[in-house]
């Protein structure tokens, strides 16, 4: 122990940062062990904004990448975000990282390299605004090709899931009533916090199923709110959350592979398969249109463009072609923010309360018999000043 804290002192005085290294090749399941100061080791090629939002929450303090962060197929919106929260992004360092280092090793990131000791452990791509800038511009070249590669999933797509997109075959039942109800749906990415927060009033009033998408079931739970539904990944839920669901479905691949299904069922968990080549969300947004649902309103969900390109070619396609299926009934955050309001405002109850109050004072004052109520509130109000006078003398 004392060896231990004499190496921690030592490396704390040389240059760099200093923290304790996770690495998992699966984003999912590593940002469910990082704690703040730790250093994550990723293997993500064209780091997407969702990863990034995860590792900003962990209050990581630098990031370490296999891969190029923005390999240059497209603009990829994770690197941005992490330089501008201040934590550290070394690219491009090699899959022997992960087996030249042990998880919980102290480690040193200074300049290009990471350090065990004095030990160099992997030398990389240290990342800045001014190479990310350049980066994503060199990046921007190859949406065209993105594009052309969507229409090319999109068809493949509807080749393999075009009975489960139109008539709905192979979505499983669930015991979650959606009918003729508000749906709120949460993942764990763009602006979730923000956009969660100021749909409070609405969910106190309109009390909608709450389905938690992937990590958005943490999200849900860390907000006060338990989660009707989680749908998704299972490696990417924490166990507090899982136990706390009303009900839960792994979202599989086209082959029913699940990840993280023996894990769920040490919980004594026994969760929904439903297979689909699509995304999480795209599956918790079929799941609640079967259901009925009178309107799906998402928080931290993909809306624009550039964050359904960030999601990666894979997952475009069901993606879009999921979204015109729902229609008029899913609505952004944001926009379901702007037009809901709470029918009468704080202000506008208090003065309402003020204007009650001198319409009666005036009544009492103008009326005969008010005086001999007057007479009796100023008594008994003189009464309870005399009571509190004795208590604290």
């Amino acid at each position: 122990m004392k060896m231990a804290t004499m190496r921690r002192s030592r490396d704390d005085q040389l240059p760099g940062i200093t923290g304790v290294i996770r690495l998992d090749r699966r984003a999912p399941r590593l940002i469910q062990r990082l704690h703040a100061g730790d250093v994550a080791v990723i293997d993500a090629s064209d780091l997407d904004r969702s990863t990034a939002d995860a590792l900003i929450s962990a209050r990581v303090s630098a990031v370490v990448n296999a891969k190029a962060s923005i390999s240059g197929r497209y603009p990829t919106l994770g690197p941005e975000v992490l330089i501008a929260e201040g934590i550290a992004l070394l690219d491009s360092v090699g899959t022997d990282i992960f087996s030249a280092v042990k998880e919980g090793t102290r480690v040193r990131l200074d300049g290009d390299v990471l350090y065990s000791g004095e030990h160099e452990i992997a030398r990389g791509v240290r990342q800045d605004e001014q190479s990310i800038a350049a980066s994503m511009l060199r990046a921007k070249d190859g949406l065209s090709a993105q594009l052309a590669a969507f229409a090319s999933s999109a068809q493949q797509y509807m080749a393999s899931e075009k009975e489960l997109l139109l008539d709905g075959v192979g979505l499983p039942q669930l015991a979650t009533v959606f009918a003729d109800r508000h749906v709120l749906m949460v993942a764990r990415s763009y602006d979730f916090k923000a956009d969660l927060k100021a749909l409070k009033h609405y969910i106190r009033e309109f009390r909608p199923v709450l389905i938690g998408v992937d990590g958005g079931a943490d999200v849900l739970r860390d907000a006060g709110y338990r989660p009707d539904l989680v749908v998704g990944d299972l490696d990417a839920v924490s166990e507090a959350a899982l136990r706390d669901a009303g009900e839960v479905v792994a979202h599989a691949d086209s082959n029913g592979r699940v990840e993280g299904l023996a894990r769920v069922q040490d919980l004594r968990i026994d969760p929904v398969i439903f297979a689909t080549a699509g995304t999480s969300e795209d599956a918790a947004m079929l799941l609640a249109e079967a259901g009925r649902a009178k309107l799906i309103v998402t928080v931290g969900i993909r809306a624009t463009l550039e964050e359904f390109l960030d999601a990666g070619r894979g997952g475009m396609a069901s993606t879009v072609l999921t979204r015109l299926k729902l229609g008029g009934r899913l609505v952004d955050a944001k926009a379901a923010a702007q037009l809901f309001q709470t029918r009468i405002s704080g202000w506008a109850l208090v003065l309402l309360a003020l204007a009650a109050l001198v319409a009666v004072a005036v009544v009492l004052v103008a009326s005969t018999a008010g005086e001999s109520y007057l007479h009796i509130l100023s008594g008994g109000w003189q009464h309870l000043v005399d009571r509190l006078r004795d208590m604290f003398s």
